[in-house]
């Protein structure tokens, strides 16, 4: 029963250190997510997006929060890889477009392999 008590209380103390870092950032920090997001679709929209890349894959446009919520992690991991190969290829390097059974950790390592030669 000690070890139990004790581990409640460092549960407690942990949800007690998450609740004032969240404090110390301000209320807003749990909705900074979405402002990224919405940033990132207003800059997609300026790159052409949904002409260049999603019509080309028959893809639906994003929502504004598309990225902020995880509601389809395979999806929306098919979207991000499918929107940084074309961002790759767009600032004139060739990168081949990852199809959506490849294995992730290879095509994560050849994005981040990429964009560390930029």
């Amino acid at each position: 029963e000690e070890a139990g008590g004790g581990s409640g209380a460092r549960r407690g103390a942990a949800e007690r250190d998450e609740e004032g870092a969240a404090a110390e950032r301000g209320p807003g920090a749990a909705y900074h997510m979405f402002v990224v997001m919405e940033d990132l679709l207003d800059k997609l929209k300026l790159l052409n997006y949904e002409e260049e890349a999603l019509r080309r894959h028959n893809m639906r446009p994003l929502s504004r929060h598309y990225f902020a919520l995880p509601t389809n992690p395979g999806e929306q991991f098919f979207m991000f890889c499918t929107l940084a190969a074309w961002m790759i290829t767009k600032a004139g390097r060739p990168f081949e477009q990852p199809q959506e059974y490849d294995d992730p950790n290879a095509v994560i390592s050849n994005v981040l392999s990429e964009l560390r030669s930029f």
